[in-house]
């Protein structure tokens, strides 16, 4: 397969062509000016030194040369395969509630806000796991699928908003569901569910959920996000309040994370100020057994550019040295039997 890696640097040829074109106009220019000074019977007399095949020889080089660096620096490139690497890691699914509770200010300077900037440190220290990001609140949706697009991960990280779902409300089952549905169908590799939410959820299908995903060998980790004592939601400067008027006051649920984490096999952390929790989680999953992970990659074109560079600096070279009027004490030497 041939490409060019820049196609655009090509429209520079135009201007190779505008050139050629004026140096054509001059030429004939310069031919009718000398027929205005002599016949042209005379002028070879007249003008023994002159050679017009010299002067256009070495233009039509230099135009050539200058042609073949502007394909150079469009990088033309030859075939690509495909070939497989095997890379140790784990696949690794974020669940991350985004529900109008996660603007709680319990965490400075609010859940959601310290769960962006926690998971983009995570994103920024990975080097060999599958990742990837389910959001939910009263409705679960697939953020980003399993990736090692690390820079993509951040990015989708950053976007992290309440707005992301319409639903509002924390259906944390549903979340637990289709995190496992996201999963890689490869049995022989090691896979991590990290639900990362204050854990007050609306429906009671969230350990059944983690026991379909335990039986498929998926363990669930936790962090909670929040107090115990709870604090109230504020959106948009005004404070959240339920349908008799009364303020909205959200509360960490620990024990529904705990008894999730339990039944799948894996662990809970509560988040603080100091310490987000997900470090300490990427150590017990590093401690973890970790699976041979198939990755296909394009390995890189190959470059050509640097065959027409050798060209154009020999064409540059030999119209350097080429005389652009004929020198009588080479004249035995004259290879140009058209002139």
């Amino acid at each position: 397969m041939f490409r060019f890696y820049s196609p655009n640097i090509l429209y520079l040829l135009a201007a190779v062509v505008v050139m050629y074109v004026l140096l054509q106009f001059l030429y004939h220019v310069r031919k009718r000016s000398m027929r205005k000074f002599a016949s042209l019977e005379l002028l070879p007399t007249l003008t023994p030194s002159v050679s017009s095949f010299r002067i256009r020889l070495k233009n039509g080089l230099f135009l050539t040369a200058l042609s073949l660096v502007i394909v150079a620096a469009a990088r033309p490139q030859f075939g690509s395969t495909i070939k497989e690497n095997k890379m140790e890691g784990v696949e690794m699914m974020l669940v991350v509630d985004v529900s109008n509770s996660m603007l709680a200010e319990d965490l400075t300077p609010n859940r959601l806000e310290r769960t962006r900037y926690a998971i983009d440190k995570l994103f920024s220290t990975l080097s060999q796991d599958r990742v990837g990001m389910i959001v939910f609140a009263g409705e679960a949706k697939v953020q980003l699928p399993i990736t090692t697009d690390y820079r993509m991960a951040r990015s989708f990280a950053k976007r992290l908003s309440t707005q992301l779902l319409e639903k509002q409300g924390t259906d944390l089952g549903q979340a637990i569901d289709l995190a496992t549905l996201s999963f890689s169908s490869k049995k022989d590799v090691s896979k991590v569910m990290i639900l990362i939410t204050d854990g007050e959820t609306h429906d009671s299908r969230a350990g059944e959920e983690a026991k379909k995903a335990k039986d498929q060998g998926i363990n669930i980790f936790a962090i909670g996000i929040g107090t115990p004592e709870g604090a109230p939601v504020k959106i948009n400067g005004e404070m959240l309040k339920d349908e008799n008027g009364d303020m909205v006051v959200t509360k960490l649920d620990e024990k529904t994370l705990i008894s999730i984490t339990e039944i799948a096999n894996g662990g809970y952390i509560r988040a603080t100020a100091a310490n987000f929790g997900l470090d300490d989680i990427v150590r017990k999953i590093n401690d973890m057994q970790k699976s041979e992970l198939d990755t296909l990659q394009f390995e890189q074109y190959n470059e050509q550019y640097w065959w027409f560079l050798l060209v154009a600096a020999v064409l540059l070279f030999a119209e350097a040295i080429l005389l652009p009027m004929r020198n009588p004490k080479l004249r035995r030497f004259n290879i140009f039997k058209m002139q």
